[in-house]
């Protein structure tokens, strides 16, 4: 009865102080999981023998460990939400059940995702735009090797991470991925400066990292304070499987999507690039692909402070509706739009003023005029509506965390799939290397609109 009850305070202490016990470690974790893929690019980015070449193909291998992130947060995420409103609404049965369940399935999807990427990695890094180049093509696949290596690892600790979070244990969470990443960035200049070996040495130092954070979540599993873990919660189960993965998937395709759009945005760069009379010579053809890489980082800071702080309420959320409190699941919510809200226009701020001092952090100096002037355009061009992508990023994971998977789902398909894999195909055939610069902008603003009618749907529901 003890570990029923562990989680009341949920209902009852102040929105504004839980917002910020459990936003913030969230958000810590997210960057500091991003900061895997962006320490090695700015290490790599900053060895001279690796260069532009090395951030490029760093570009390249970039969506294919988001594939990998997109099927552990499905499973984390929408295990984290159906667990939190199992315990509001005090069924300690499916909570622990659903946990046994997400643990079995992020260990079997890792050990295939892990046995395709093996088998077809020239095929693939083919498809992601891995020739630009030949020398890129050599070291995508060198770096792609290692980080594969890492998969099960690495899907394991992130799956596990929001589950962490729902047991009630947010700082622990945020503790396990910081170790890992503190690992990498010791790592990094070691076996990139000192051994000297290159994208294998980039993909060791996360490797090694990855590992550590899923030690750390075994630790804790055998330790929860809200549940128990039994013999009987590793037993599949598809009807509870059905349960708790939709309340996942808008994570999923939050991430998916960027895959399909960097694979989109990366062929275009390569085709339009082409045809440039600057980018099309043999010596430059890997720059775009390596600043759009870096833009996209930066995007990933950000997104992750913004999905940080709406993963953060999914507990929060989670609970009061399981015990019926409405009117503190829509408080939350204006909270939360308000504060992502103001993320986007801090963001907008430093893209649009120190675009210059954001890729001096990437090795500029070390690069030709031309490096430097695409950049700036990319950054002050890519990222132009970025509050609104900040709101709606933040409402599509509020409605997940409601339980409504369908609508989540929907708004999230239009922004990643329709509008940002579609204007990411088309602008670049009117507006050239430029049209996908303009992909990004076009799509939030629309995605926005249809957003602002969620946003008055949920409130009135709410009201109710």
């Amino acid at each position: 009865m003890q570990e029923t009850h562990a989680n009341t305070f949920l209902e009852q202490e102040k929105l504004g102080t839980l917002m910020r016990k459990y936003s913030v470690p969230c958000i810590i974790s997210l960057l500091v999981a991003a900061l895997y893929n962006i320490v090695d690019q700015i290490f790599i980015a900053n060895a001279p023998y690796l260069g532009s070449y090395g951030n490029a193909a760093n570009t390249v291998v970039f969506p294919l460990t988001v594939v990998a992130l997109a099927v552990a947060v499905m499973i984390g995420d929408g295990c984290c939400a159906f667990v939190s409103i199992s315990l509001g609404a005090k069924n300690r049965e499916n909570a622990h059940r659903s946990i046994g369940n997400s643990i079995l399935l992020s260990v079997g999807s890792s050990l295939v995702i892990t046995a395709v990427y093996l088998i077809f990695a020239e095929q693939i890094l083919t498809a992601f735009g891995g020739r630009v180049n030949a020398e890129t093509f050599e070291q995508s696949r060198e770096y792609f090797f290692w980080i594969t290596l890492g998969i099960p690892f690495y899907m394991f600790g992130q799956a596990m991470n929001p589950i962490i979070r729902s047991d009630g244990s947010p700082k622990f969470a945020m503790i396990s991925t910081l170790a890992g990443a503190l690992v990498n960035i010791i790592l990094d200049p070691i076996f990139i400066y000192i051994c000297r070996w290159g994208m294998m040495g980039a993909a060791v130092a996360t490797v090694l990292g990855q590992i550590l954070t899923a030690a750390l979540a075994i630790w804790y599993l055998c330790r929860m304070k809200a549940v128990r873990l039994e013999k009987s919660s590793f037993r599949l189960s598809g009807a509870l499987i059905g349960k708790f993965i939709p309340l996942g998937i808008c994570s999923f395709l939050s991430q998916i999507s960027l895959v399909a759009a960097m694979a989109a945005i990366n062929n275009m760069i390569r085709r339009y690039g082409a045809l440039d009379p600057i980018f099309g010579q043999a010596a430059y053809a890997q720059i775009p692909m390596a600043v759009v890489g870096i833009v996209m980082k930066f995007f990933q800071i950000v997104i992750s402070i913004v999905v940080g702080m709406a993963a953060g309420c999914i507990p929060i959320v989670g609970y009061n509706i399981g015990a019926g409190r409405r009117d503190r699941a829509k408080k939350l919510f204006q909270y939360l739009l308000t504060a992502e809200a103001i993320v986007g226009v801090v963001a907008f701020c430093v893209a649009e003023f120190l675009p210059g001092q954001l890729i001096g952090i990437f090795g500029a100096s070390n690069e030709s005029a031309y490096y430097t002037e695409f950049a700036l355009r990319a950054f002050r061009v890519y990222l132009c509506m970025l509050p609104l992508a900040c709101v709606n990023k933040a409402t599509f994971i509020y409605l997940q965390s409601l339980g409504k998977a369908v609508l989540s789902t929907l708004l999230s398909m239009i922004r990643e799939v329709v509008f940002g894999v579609g204007f990411a195909l088309l602008l670049p055939v009117f507006f050239g290397l430029n049209g996908v610069l303009y992909s990004m902008p076009v799509s939030d603003v629309l995605t926005f609109v249809v957003s602002v009618i969620a946003i008055v749907y949920t409130c009135r529901e709410l009201n109710k």
